[in-house]
């Protein structure tokens, strides 16, 4: 790998609560290629995630952010600012439904509602509050699961990822002429996570996914979407934005 790939950057990274999950392996390597990392959590996970900080080469701060709550989101920019002087890429690792959101026809609006405004419109609310540090010809990168296909189990999450794609479709668009900030997302087989065990059946996904990657698929590695996720963070990609980048061992492009 080329070294030194992020360094003298200041990295945001959400979701992280384990050490297995993508999150956390996109902010070890960004450390490793000479970034400086700030991580974000709240409420209860908060010290989950400052326990798990300690695991990675430099234990990084954690400033609070719930990305539904307005006062955290308004505050994002000075207590990021406390810790770096600016930003240049910010990574979304954030997802959650209700249990009745993976119930299609059972779910209420309240249960979509809550889906879409955390794994959706959550990628606009954390781009427009990191916006102020974000330096021109940044890069926000989001993490996603193909919402091309109507999936076994995951029901209106799969609904809110669609969202999620087509939103960053349009922040590609709005920040690409406002500064320069290119938007991309990394769509990832499944991976044993936390959002993973959230979801009842996914299991399904896990056991057959290997057979049908052409390059093979180890739901315990989180390393190969990772890696997708620091170089969209580079200046490897100067041109790219609004795009999605499968790491998935190839499944996307495979027929049933």
């Amino acid at each position: 790998m080329t070294t030194n790939l992020l360094q003298g950057r200041t990295i945001l990274v959400t979701g992280v609560l384990m050490d297995t999950s993508i999150a956390f392996h996109v902010a070890r390597i960004a450390q490793e290629q000479g970034a400086q990392v700030v991580l974000t959590s709240f409420g209860r996970t908060m010290r989950i995630t400052q326990a798990i900080a300690k695991r990675l080469p430099n234990t990084p701060p954690v400033v609070e952010l719930d990305v539904t709550n307005e006062d955290h989101l308004a505050a994002l920019a000075g207590a990021v600012g406390e810790h770096v002087p600016h930003l240049d890429g910010v990574l979304h690792s954030i997802g959650f439904a209700p249990p009745a959101a993976f119930s299609f026809m059972d779910a209420t609006w309240a249960d979509v509602s809550t889906a879409l405004h955390t794994s959706a419109y959550s990628l606009k609310s954390l781009a427009q509050a990191a916006l102020p540090l974000l330096k021109e010809k940044g890069s926000v990168v989001g993490l996603t699961f193909d919402a091309k296909f109507a999936w076994p189990v995951y029901d209106w999450m799969g609904v809110a990822k669609a969202a999620f794609e087509s939103t960053n479709r349009y922040l590609a668009r709005d920040l690409g002429r406002q500064k320069g900030i290119r938007c991309n997302l990394v769509a990832a087989g499944p991976i044993r996570t936390t959002a993973a065990k959230s979801i009842p059946g996914f299991e399904a996904f896990e056991n057959t996914w290997d057979n049908r990657a052409p390059l093979g698929w180890d739901v315990n590695d989180p390393e190969p979407a990772a890696l997708a996720c620091v170089a969209l963070l580079s200046d490897l990609f100067p041109a790219t934005t609004g795009e999605i980048v499968h790491v998935d061992g190839g499944v996307h492009a495979m027929g049933q």
